[in-house]
This record gives structure tokens, sequence and C-alpha cells, in this order.
């Protein structure tokens, strides 16, 4: 068979491509042939082609040599072959130097430039806030910080997590915006490597947040990045304090050693469950605590008031006309919602929210109250519920145990999850823990769980469901499964809320649904009804550590707010509170919440509960502010069930 001819084209190319593999040598021959096949005959023409170029051959032949040599600064010396090739000679040393020294500030610069391009030069800032980790609550970290330092000149955010700088610093550009005059400074490298974290100047910053990543194993992740931050900060006087997060409660011991005596370190999993189960009692809980924890609207503080010292707290809620009190710090113990005759010691800081440090003034609102308003039936009491809970997660048996919690005599949870998700013994465990819970838990109040197996991401299942008989829905997302790929955690959430929402049209009826999302943007794409609520985990979390980073004193004001058995965050019937239609001032409010042994700080507008941003809440009113009430209407209170 005869052998098939290799093109010329094909041959040469080939004989080419080997010549350059042999090195630099070769490289070096080859535009040295091409720039003289080039030079040479450009320099024979324009010699040739000039009226005043010599006639003889010999010296035309000096004058093509001369521009060849000035071309390619191979020297332009003429004469005798020794004279020509010691000018060559001398050109030659003179390019390599050049070129040698153009080489090595390249290469400097190029190593420089991919340094600061991997963010592995040491940050020079003092009181800056120091970011460690990266997930999904990094973005709403790093926007309230911000938004904290917004009247503050030369503050600075440093993000220090093992990812790409470049890769960092265009998702916070794209998710946080303009920093304003903060300045934003991203590192990358392993945040438990002790040698890493001096990158981030952790010695001379204000606060350091540590994030659990989203991964499985997160919370071991955060111990070890606080043992690599203490071991960085060894014999540093004074030490930042440390705020962090896990998700697990068996984690929370060692995070907290690891932390130490002035590290905070919340639980994020089972605060978010403490949440999703008031959402459910009382849809728009979480916008209640969205206004009370970002920085753009009022938020907590702690102020000291000598001119109210001896008072009883009762009086004490009208001294403010901007400013809402809910309880006292005493010994730095948080006493929220105290009754309403304990006096205010002269050590005591009042726990207040308003707009800025700066804005609790005293005006007594006593003259404002108008007793007529005020509703005198007793508050209804709650009934026995019925609960759905679509979806299984790690966070359910957290659910399951404040429901157990706070349930009435007669109440049901009915679960419906695939059989992979949950099983009947992880729902009997569930049960059983919570049954047998601490410090007063309901267990005994005969709240029973039923498993039923199904795709809540298929019509049939949900129609199977008399949906419409439950007191609330609540929807759980899918954890992540260990060595998949990630997808979008709220996928099958949000294919769950369009079947019901179809069955919200269909029957003309509201559900009153409860639904976890990971991804704060989903919140937009969720299709809801108005008497809905979402809980976006991580970005509660955000909130709760960025408030903390500012004030950690706040941090056992939060403990008490988020707590199972503490006063906390209500919404109530404005009828429990005002006789319906009335028209009378915010002062009237909290007089007659201050009855109930409660403390009223603001309120929920029904005809705007559709409206963004703020979903009708309204936090910390004026107190002589006046409006009408209506029957539909809700108070935000501080207060237990």
């Amino acid at each position: 068979m005869a052998q098939r001819r290799t093109p010329f084209g094909d041959r040469a190319r080939y004989w080419f491509d080997s010549t350059l593999a042999r090195g630099a040598a070769a490289l070096v021959g080859w535009m040295a042939l091409l720039s003289l096949a080039v030079v040479v005959p450009a320099s024979a023409v324009m010699v040739w082609t000039d009226p005043d170029a010599p006639q003889s051959l010999a010296e035309r032949l000096a004058e093509v040599w001369r521009l060849t040599g000035e071309t390619l600064r191979l020297g332009g010396a003429t004469g005798t072959p020794l004279r020509a090739m010691l000018s060559v000679l001398l050109a030659l040393v003179t390019l390599l130097y050049v070129s040698t020294l153009v080489g090595l500030i390249t290469t400097a610069l190029t190593e420089r430039l991919t340094s600061l391009r991997r963010g592995r030069s040491t940050v020079l800032e003092q009181g800056h806030a120091v970011v460690l980790g990266w997930s999904e609550q990094v973005f709403t970290v790093v926007s309230e910080l911000v938004a904290a330092n917004v009247n503050q000149r030369g503050a600075a955010v440093v993000v220090l997590a093992d990812r790409d700088k470049t890769v960092m610093e265009e998702f916070l550009g794209t998710k946080v915006g303009s920093c304003g005059g903060t300045r934003l400074i991203c590192r990358s490298g392993p945040t438990t490597d002790p040698a890493v974290l001096p990158l981030t100047s952790p010695a001379t910053a204000g606060v350091v947040l540590v994030l659990p990543p989203d991964e499985p194993h997160a919370d071991a992740e955060v111990v070890k990045t606080l043992l690599a931050l203490r071991a960085a900060l060894a014999g540093a006087e004074p030490r930042p304090p440390v705020v962090a997060a896990v998700r697990d409660d068996r984690y929370r011991l060692a995070a907290c050693l690891a932390a130490g005596p002035d590290g905070v370190v919340l639980e994020s999993d089972t605060v978010t469950a403490r949440l999703i189960v008031q959402a459910a009692r009382r849809p728009g809980i979480s916008l209640v605590h969205r206004e009370l924890l970002d920085f753009a609207g009022d938020e907590f503080y702690l102020i000291s008031e000598p001119a109210l010292t001896g008072r009883p707290f009762g009086e004490v809620l009208l001294s403010y006309s901007t400013t809402s009190v809910v309880g006292l710090m005493r010994g730095g113990t948080p006493l929220l919602n105290p009754p309403p005759t304990t006096p205010v010691a002269p050590d005591d800081l009042l726990v207040v929210i308003t707009g800025d440090d700066d804005t609790a003034r005293l005006d007594d609102c006593a003259e404002s109250v108008e007793k007529a308003a005020v509703a005198s039936r007793p508050p209804t009491p709650a009934p026995a519920e019925r609960i759905l809970l679509l979806g299984w997660n790690r966070r359910a048996p957290l659910v399951v145990d404040q429901l157990h919690r706070r349930a009435r005599p007669g109440s049901a949870v009915d679960v419906v999850a695939e059989p992979g998700e949950a099983t009947i013994r992880e729902i009997s465990e569930a049960e059983a823990d919570s049954g047998n819970g601490e410090n007063g838990g309901n267990g005994g109040n005969g709240l029973s769980l039923a498993l039923h197996h199904g795709d809540i991401t298929r019509p049939e299942t949900l129609r199977r469901l008399d949906v419409h008989s439950y007191d609330s829905v609540i929807v759980l997302g899918r954890d992540p499964a260990p060595g998949q790929p990630p997808d979008d955690p709220d996928n099958r959430t949000l294919v769950t809320l369009l079947l019901l929402r179809q069955l919200e049209e269909a029957t003309g009826r509201e559900l009153p649904v409860v639904t976890e999302l990971i991804d704060d943007r989903n919140r937009a794409l969720a299709p809801i009804g108005p008497g809905a609520d979402v809980i976006i985990s991580g970005k509660l979390i955000g909130l709760l550590m960025s408030q903390i980073s500012q004030n950690r004193h706040l941090a056992a004001v939060f403990e008490e707010l988020f707590s199972a058995e503490g006063a906390g965050v209500r919404l109530r019937p404005a009828t429990d509170y005002l006789l319906p239609g009335s028209t009378t001032s915010f002062a009237t409010v909290v007089a007659a919440a201050r009855r109930r042994g409660e403390c009223a700080i603001g309120y929920r507008d029904h005809a705007d509960a559709s409206t963004r941003p703020h979903y009708g809440v309204r936090i910390n009113p004026p107190k002589r502010e006046r409006r009408r009430w209506t029957a539909e209407d809700e108070v935000v209170v501080i207060g237990t069930d």
C-alpha cells in the first residue's frame, strides 16, 4: 500500500516546530534569520534607490551594512573585518545587558503584580473589620459593615478566604455595590493557617468575624479558624473581639473555648428554627427582625439616663417621643420587658431602639395617651393548631422541638418528605427529644407528629393534602448532598411555592405559608401571597453578627431576644390593644401594651403589607404620630407567649 505523501507545508511547519522545541538558542537563531531576511533586502532597496548613494559596489554594500547595523542596533562601524566584528561584539554585549535588565525589571514587576492579584500582601490598617471565610453571609456582613461605617473616615473591611482575590472582589462589587468611604480589601488564603492570618493584621483590627462556609463540615472549619486566630494573636494585647457562628449546637462549646472569653458565638440553625416557628404562628415576623437588625433604620442601643433613676420602668416607656425603650441592662445581664413596677437603678443602662446613639432625648409623651381608645377585652387564648411541614433538612428536628415547646393541647404536625429525606426513626427521635425538652418543654401537651412520604415538587402530592385545613404551612429546602456538585439550594423550594400559589389561585383562599430560603436574591422570585413569610437564614445570622460586631454588649440582648423562653419580638392583632377603627396616637398603643406587660415598638400596616421594601412594617414610630387603626393591623411588641 502506497504511503500518502505529506504536503510540503505540513512538513515545513513540523520542521519549524521541531527546531523551536530545542530551546531558547533555536528561538534566538530564528529571530536573527527572520530579522536579517527583512532588514538586509529593505536596506539594499533604500541604498540602490537613493540618488545620492555611492557609485561603487563596495561603498553601496558598506552603506547597506550601516543601515542594517543601525536598524538592528548591531553597530555601524565599517572598515576592516576585524573592526566590523568588534563593533558587532560591543553591540551584542550592550544588547545582552539591556535586554537582561529589561527582563529582570519585567519579571520583578510581573511577580509583584501577580502577588497583589493573588492577595498575598499584608494589610496595614488600624481598627478595621476582618471577615474570615466565604459564604452567602459574607455579602450581608460586608454590606452592613459598610452601612455602619457610613459616617466614619478611613474605615476598612478586610475579607480573607481561600478563593481567588479578583473573583472575591468581583462578587462583592456586584452584590454589595458602592462602599462609599469604606475601603474593601480582599486577601486570598486558607483561614485555618496561622501563617496566613497575619495578612489581615488581626492584632490591630477592631473586630474579627468568622463565617461558616457553605460546606457539610462548616462547623469544624469555624473551630479550626478560631484556633488558628488564637495562635496568630499569641502575645498580642489587647485582642480584638471575635464574633463567630456555627450551625450545630454540638460545636458551640468548642467554638466558644477557641474564641476566648471575649468571643461571641452564635448558633445559626437554632435561631433560624425559632424564627421559622414564630413566623408560622404570625407571618411577617421576619420582616420585623430585618428592620431591627439592619443598619438602614432604627436599631438597638444601650444608653445611660441618670434623670430616670428611681422611676418605674412603666413610666420610662413614655419618656421618649422618638425612642422605644424595651428593657434594662443591669450588671451585664439584660432584662427585656421587665415588670412595669421595676425601678431604674443608678447603674442601669436602658436598652432602646432609636435612629442613632445620640437621638434618644427625653420628651414625656404621657399626655398623648387616649384611654378611651384602649381595648378592654382580654386577649383571645391561642387554640390548638395544625401545621404542615413540607420537606426535611438538618433544621427540621429543631423546628419540631420549637413547635413542641409552645404547642397547645391537641396540636398536630404532619411532615411530608421523600423516603430518603426523613425516616420514621428521625421523626420519632425529634418527637422524643422535644418531648423531653428542658426549661419547661411542652412535650406533655400532646403534640402529635405524622410522616407522609411524597415528592413536594409534584402537583399530585400537594393535591392529596387538604392544605387549606392547616393553620400554617412550613416549606423547608433540602440540604446539599455531600460530594455532589452544588446546585441552587432554593430550586426545589421555589417549585413547591409555585405549586402552593397555584392552589391559592384555584381556590381563592390564602395560605399562611412560611418558607426558608438560602439565597436572599431568590426572595424576589418567590411566588408567595401577602399572608406568607420568607426566612432568609443566612441573612438573619449575618445581620446579627454585624450588629454584635459594632457593640458586643448587645450579644446578651440578642441572646435573650432569640431564646426559646425569654422575651422576644411578637406580632399581635391591633384589636388586642385598641378599639377597631379608632384614630389615636402610637403612645396610646404603648400604654395599652404596658397594661398587658409588653413593650410596643411598632406596627404593621395591613394596607401596605404587600408594598416593598418594608411591607407595611414601621419600627419605632413617633409616639405622637396619629393614624387610624384597622382590625387587620398588627402591633409589634416585646413580650412572651
